[in-house]
């Protein structure tokens, strides 16, 4: 019976990211593994988002909670059975009832697809009527154990043979199965019912589906994609390779456009991470997520950078960690061995070194001395501190939140200062220093006389 395709522009995706990843030896799913500081899968998702389907469906496993939280506000569909990934997809079909647009049918673990990619493959199934499929083709350098594609007379796919089925003349075929498929929504749930489990797993395969097609007078085209796009993570190894080509690539890309990276293969990004021209980001330095860098920033060595943003001018480092929540104001210094959570840093504003601000608000110019800290938490609770602009906190200083320190205000070295101090005061809890007269010299005197006693017994 011949069918006519659908000519609907809609468009859905099927993510199958269903595998617990046993391979990677982890408790983790394995599509929630982390790439560039993203679950794998989420890079499929932004790849997928950036075409603005209709819908997304992500298939998980039956108890994999983590992963309907991960892929939200995207609808999961769950796989009941491990049975192939015909099955995975089958999954969808509730979910995609009545759907009348193009389907494509990706990995969750396969995060370098690119969205150009992914359009090509819904054009050319849309660009011809009788195309009910389209798969990824590749030809790596070495096929090994890929399933390979087995074309018509016509150029159009006839079969896939995994190459444990294949005969010695298939198995010297280079065009290789890529994975992903582009279906028309009205025929692919009932072409999926078709699928059989006559093999050796005794699971449901989504290289059956073009046979069943070519049976209801539908072909199959393969769009030929980058072999790359199509690498999947199995194992802990595969992801660290995946991670080093992903961090060079990131490296490159901020390079070009205006970053000085003094030691590129010590510096780690994350997917996300914004940084504007002329930053120059010394060795060993990491970017965790939400970062974002603003121009003519200097980020010195051993940093550690997450969900923060950083204005022009700024000077961050040597060994600063700057953690989420943290906002850094225009010319404002982040000194060695500062630590900082949920704090604006005004403008112009100092903190040198060996310091903690967690909870805080610091004015402009305000100078925050070695060994402050903010005491935000108080085992239940966590309260903010309050610094105002030009205010003076000396060094070894304690904070203790709630307070206010105004505009101006001197804390004096070494004080715990528990209430508000008003603009322009000298706040000190200091105790009065006791001083004895050649005290020292009499003390040496007798720990001398002491120590010679010892050696004689």
């Amino acid at each position: 019976m011949t069918t006519t395709a659908s000519n609907s522009k809609k468009l859905a995706f099927i993510v199958l990211a269903a595998g617990k990843g046993s391979r990677m030896v982890s408790a983790l799913p394995k599509p929630l593994h982390r790439l560039a500081g993203l679950p794998l899968v989420g890079h499929v998702l932004a790849a997928a988002e950036s075409l603005n389907p209709d819908k997304i469906i992500v298939v998980t496993g039956p108890d994999m909670p983590e992963m309907a939280e991960a892929v939200k506000p995207h609808i999961t569909a769950i796989q009941s059975v491990a049975n192939g990934t015909g099955g995975a997809a089958l999954a969808a079909k509730d979910a995609l009832a009545g759907f009348d647009g193009d389907i494509l049918i990706v990995y969750g673990d396969t995060p370098l697809v690119t969205a150009a990619t992914m359009q090509r493959m819904v054009d050319i199934r849309r660009q011809f009527p009788a195309v009910g499929l389209t798969y990824s083709g590749m030809i790596p350098a070495d096929p090994g154990r890929y399933g390979r594609m087995v074309m018509d007379d016509d150029g159009t796919l006839k079969k896939i043979v995994e190459f444990k089925d294949a005969t010695d003349a298939e198995k010297k075929i280079t065009l290789c199965n890529g994975g992903i498929v582009c279906a028309d929504g009205t025929k692919l749930f009932e072409w999926l019912s078709q699928v059989g489990n006559d093999n050796a797993q005794k699971e449901y395969y989504l290289t059956d589906l073009p046979p069943i097609a070519r049976r209801d007078n539908r072909t199959t085209q393969v769009v030929e994609v980058p072999c790359h796009e199509m690498e999947g993570v199995n194992t802990r190894v595969e992801l660290a390779q995946l991670e080093a080509r992903v961090q060079q690539a990131l490296r490159e890309k901020h390079m070009l456009n205006g970053v000085t990276l003094t030691d590129p293969a010590s510096t780690f990004f994350c997917m996300d991470t914004l940084i504007g021209e002329d930053v120059t980001v010394g060795p060993n330095v990491v970017f965790g997520p939400g970062v974002v860098i603003s121009r003519d920033v200097d980020i010195l060595p051993f940093c550690h950078i997450e969900g923060a943003a950083v204005a022009p001018g700024a000077t961050i480092g040597p060994f600063a960690r700057l953690r989420p929540g943290t906002h850094i104001g225009p010319d404002a210094k982040v000194g060695n061995f500062v630590e900082t959570k949920n704090v604006s840093l005004g403008a112009g504003a100092k903190a040198s070194h060996l310091t903690y601000l967690g909870d805080a608000e610091v004015g402009e110019n305000a100078n925050i001395g070695a060994g402050t800290i903010t005491c935000n938490y108080d085992g239940f609770f966590k309260s903010k501190t309050i610094i105002g602009k030009d205010a003076f906190i000396g060094s070894n200083s304690a904070l203790i939140a709630p307070v206010t320190i105004g505009d101006g205000a001197i804390v004096g070295a070494g004080s715990a200062i528990a209430k508000d101090v008003p603009a322009h005061a000298l706040a000190l809890t200091r105790s009065e220093q006791v001083q004895k007269n050649g005290w020292a010299a009499g003390f040496r005197e007798q720990k001398a006389a002491e120590k010679a006693a010892k050696k004689k017994k």
